[in-house]
């Protein structure tokens, strides 16, 4: 089995791709790869092309609907780092709940979009996992467009 590449979108920065490095995971950063005026659905049809599973922070892709389509057409895997917090909490919440990403990942067909939520109480992020829970099918986006 290869081992996969995840790519973070421009709302996670710095400090999250690094510390996935940092932990070991081939990860690629959209400034490495897109000019700061690439739109949402040109990275998520070129991530999708390349078979890359994506994270991001980006509210616009979750609630709008070209941006939501476009990842869903994509074909990819897209979690959503969930909650306001600083970019180092993201990460080391990302990495503590990482066993349950690649699990997510195993039992979901893509594409999908899923949420990554810290553990409750925050006082436990980096000490306790968070949850991952599937917030688009493809089965429900293709019901809810008609497709």
């Amino acid at each position: 089995m290869d081992t996969p590449t995840f790519f973070t979108d421009r709302d996670l920065g710095r400090r999250v791709p690094d510390a996935l490095r940092d932990a070991g995971f081939t990860v690629e950063r959209h400034d490495d790869h897109f000019g700061p005026l690439t739109t949402d659905p040109q990275w998520l049809a070129e991530v999708g092309r390349r078979g890359w599973i994506a994270f991001s922070h980006n509210r616009d892709i979750r609630y709008r609907s070209q941006e939501r389509d476009a990842a869903m057409r994509a074909g990819i895997p897209l979690f959503f780092l969930i909650g306001h917090a600083p970019h180092s909490e993201l990460a080391s919440n990302l990495i503590t709940t990482f066993p349950r990403v690649i699990q997510f990942l195993q039992e979901h067909q893509p594409p999908f979009i899923a949420k990554i939520y810290r553990p409750t109480p925050i006082a436990d992020v980096g000490r306790r996992p968070g949850r991952v829970q599937m917030w688009l099918s493809e089965t429900a986006w293709r019901a809810s467009t008609g497709g």
